[in-house]
């Protein structure tokens, strides 16, 4: 990798700007548009890694302001949503339930009566 394309990942990671990336890469004015298009397919892997980099580095920051709401917010309904995010993101998130229904072993008759209640159910 040249040290035009490190400039170019670093700048364009953190803006999403492709054109001024390129720019500010070294790259021409003119042919910035399309270098900056092209170099965006070209290093879209490194490109991922330094944008998950830059959200992890971002990430002990806003875990301090999430956990200053939850302390000192002055609204109840702040602190209960702070409180919840951060649980929820410890992995203590309530279990979603998701009801499904197995058509592989419904007759036609079934599913055509399933689909009938859907029906009356959106209208």
């Amino acid at each position: 990798m040249t040290d035009k394309q490190t400039r170019f990942i670093e700048f364009y990671s953190r803006t999403g700007n492709a054109t001024r990336a390129a720019i500010f890469a070294g790259y021409s004015e003119k042919t910035a548009e399309q270098k900056g298009y092209e170099l965006k397919k070209l290093l879209r892997g490194p490109i991922q890694e330094e944008v998950l980099r830059h959200i992890g580095d971002c990430l002990p920051v806003a875990l301090h302001h999430l956990t200053d709401l939850a302390e000192n917010a002055e609204s109840e309904s702040v602190r209960l949503g702070a409180v919840k995010d951060i649980l929820d993101r410890g992995g203590l998130k309530p279990v979603e339930r998701v009801e499904t229904t197995s058509v592989e072993r419904m007759s036609e008759e079934e599913i055509q009566r399933e689909l009938d209640a859907l029906r009356r159910q959106a209208h």
